[in-house]
């Protein structure tokens, strides 16, 4: 890595009119992050003194998404859109002539760029001393891209964007990435003598190339994979952009002793944390900053968004948002867990059971068909099946409290603000509206009442009172015989 202090520049003024988007390209992206966020990790690790981002279309948007991926970047307007060049100008303006002594250009939307990739062709330039090291790439279709042309001997001696290329020249399959490490003061005399004498009429940063091998200074070239320095201009390049990353987060955690059953069907975002001995089974999307632990089991048909899973837990077809997840749960399967909620190690959610912002204690149950909202549970306890926790009065939301070691029926509802103490239990279809003390039952339901004949009379004719009257009949030729 250069001794010397470094700058970033980040050239994220472009509109994308391919993405046929209301929002500028650069905030479109994957994986838990805009094309610029990963444009911006990938450069962190370079320990740049200076970061600059230059924008344009949709310009506060831009500087607004910056304030809060990297606050530490500046953001500085490009008013007219004029070329490449033209915006590495305006950001050289911003930056003291003996700030630094090298200047990185990144594109915006080149989201596959690795922070080891970047330190190479750092270290490339400062161990060359050339004026300019730009990162290439063969490619199997060159399309749209700069091609390289080099010099008999080997050297880089210009970069020709395609609509300015000759018919040889669009036939070079080494194409420019817009990765450049300059030397500052270099950079500057070279952008201050481009042109706009080119097809679109405007400044190109590329041209630089041509400027200082003309001025005998050396460029150099550092060669990375095809798939690392693809940019995004449309739709389609957006979806394989996120494939190809997706398949190596896959690959980095498959290497550190994750399994992953489907590939094809998991899809990671790039913060997650997942330890060693993790099973992810088909259909998994983990967001955000989800965390799982050593040896649990996540999948089939699972989502998670910022939810942290202990060691051994076992979720299938869930969706957590928000949650914290003890060792040796299990959720599922179809349980929805909303932001807030808590479980204690051991616990069990079942089929069909939503919580949001509730604690539930170890080794307590949800087995069926269940709503917990704002609810605190305490340890070994049962939640009996189909029940609800009541939790809005239509103005606000109320708490409900249930104790350690208690049992609750089938079918009860508890209409907060209420508790039920240790040990305590609830009948079946009970409607818990005051405090159920500890060690008591709670009940309310009245006793039943069988109405006989009630069929006959009001629903006469219908096959339950054809069924009823047979059984009647039968009935009657027993007695009599």
């Amino acid at each position: 890595m250069t001794e010397s202090p470094l700058a970033v520049v980040v050239l994220a003024a472009g509109e994308g009119t391919r993405m046929k988007s209301a929002s500028a390209k650069v905030l479109h992206g994957f994986a838990g992050r805009s094309l610029l966020g990963h444009v911006l990790a990938a450069a962190a690790a370079l320990g740049a003194t200076h970061t600059l981002v230059v924008v344009g279309h949709s310009r506060d948007e831009v500087t607004a998404h910056l304030g809060d991926i990297a606050p530490q970047a500046r953001a500085v307007v490009q008013e007219q859109q004029h070329g490449t060049g033209h915006a590495v100008g305006v950001a050289l303006d911003e930056l003291p002539a003996d700030a630094v002594g090298t200047v990185v250009v990144l594109p915006g939307d080149s989201p596959l760029l690795t922070p080891e990739t970047l330190a190479a062709v750092v270290a490339a330039h400062a161990d060359s001393g050339a004026a300019a090291t730009l990162l290439t790439s063969v490619v199997d279709d060159p399309t749209g891209y700069g091609r390289v042309i080099r010099s008999a001997d080997g050297t880089v001696a210009r970069v020709v964007e395609e609509k300015d290329a000759t018919a040889a020249e669009r036939a070079v399959a080494e194409v420019s990435s817009l990765v450049y490490a300059f030397d500052h003061a270099a950079l500057r005399d070279a952008v201050g003598r481009l042109t706009t004498d080119n097809a679109q009429g405007e400044q190109y940063l590329p041209d630089a190339v041509a400027i200082l091998v003309g001025d005998g200074r050396a460029v150099g070239a550092v060669a990375a994979d095809q798939t690392e320095t693809a940019g995004v201009n449309d739709r389609v390049q957006l979806a394989a952009a996120h494939r190809a990353y997706n398949d190596r987060l896959l690959l980095h955690h498959m290497r550190a002793g994750v399994t992953v059953v489907d590939p094809v069907t998991t899809w990671l975002d790039a913060d997650v944390v997942l330890e060693p001995d993790v099973t992810l089974l088909p259909s998994v999307d983990l967001h955000g900053a989800t965390r799982v632990a050593a040896g649990a089991t996540i999948g089939p048909q699972v989502s998670l968004t910022d939810t942290t899973v202990g060691a051994r837990a076992r979720l299938d077809r869930t969706v957590a948002t928000r949650a914290v997840i003890g060792a040796d749960v299990t959720v599922g399967p179809f349980a929805y867990l909303r932001p807030g909620t808590l479980l204690a190690d051991d616990v069990h959610i079942g089929t069909y059971v939503e919580v949001k912002n509730s604690d539930i204690g170890t080794a307590t149950k949800v087995p069926h068909l269940s709503y917990v909202g704002d609810a605190s549970i305490g340890a070994h306890t049962n939640i009996g099946a189909a029940t609800v926790f009541v939790n809005y009065d239509g103005v606000a939301k109320h708490r409900s409290v249930i104790g350690d070691h208690a049992r609750t029926g089938a079918d009860n509802m508890f209409v907060a603000p209420v508790s039920v103490g240790d040990g305590a239990y609830t009948a079946a279809g009970a409607v818990i509206t005051e405090d159920v003390p500890p060690g008591a039952l709670g009940r309310s339901s009245a006793r039943q009442q069988n109405m006989a004949g009630w069929v006959a009379r009001r629903r006469p004719g219908t096959a339950a009172a054809k069924a009823a009257e047979a059984v009647e009949a039968a009935e009657t030729s027993e007695d009599q015989a």
